[in-house]
């Protein structure tokens, strides 16, 4: 699958895969994941604007998946990674993952960074498949620290939460 930057009229589109991605969280008992609005069309502007966002797109150039990112603490944190349900277990989610570990490692950044939900099975052992490893409170920078403030304040620590690191 090919991974491209994100177009400014394709936005629209990142917040659909992000609500089809998300009803998954409703057969497993989060259904306020599955209802969590996605980022505003203008939020995804700015990580788009930062040349930290890109999609995976089928044969035909439309987007089935998107990845955006940004710096904290020195490394690059993925902020989302969503994959349409229809394109799901393809490995396009890792294929996202893997471009901007290259897009990092390109420009000297040590390490990615995410925080997950601990025990859905596609969210931190995915990760943990895919070259990251759990992070505990003494391996948390400043960044990292108001990324999980503002998730608690949001109400996503009503499930487990985590902090994982994949080097580069």
């Amino acid at each position: 699958m090919r991974i491209r930057p994100v177009d400014i009229d394709e936005l629209p589109l990142l917040q659909d895969i992000e609500r089809a991605a998300g009803q998954c969280f409703r057969d497993i008992g989060m259904p306020e994941i599955a209802e969590d609005e996605p980022l505003l069309a203008g939020e995804l502007a700015c990580y788009r604007g930062s040349g930290l966002a890109w999609v995976a797109v089928d044969p035909a150039d439309v987007p089935v998946a998107y990845l955006i990112a940004e710096h904290v603490d020195g490394n690059l944190h993925v902020e989302q990674v969503s994959v349409h349900p229809d394109h799901a277990r393809r490995a396009v989610g890792r294929s996202l993952l893997d471009h901007l570990a290259a897009h990092a490692a390109a420009g000297g950044v040590p390490a990615l960074t995410l925080t997950t939900f601990a025990d859905v099975p596609w969210n931190a052992p995915y990760y943990a498949r895919c070259g990251f490893h759990l992070l505990d409170d003494t391996g948390l920078g400043p960044g990292l620290r108001e990324i999980r403030r503002t998730e608690a304040a949001h109400g996503l620590d009503r499930w487990p939460r985590v902090c994982m690191r994949r080097e580069l």
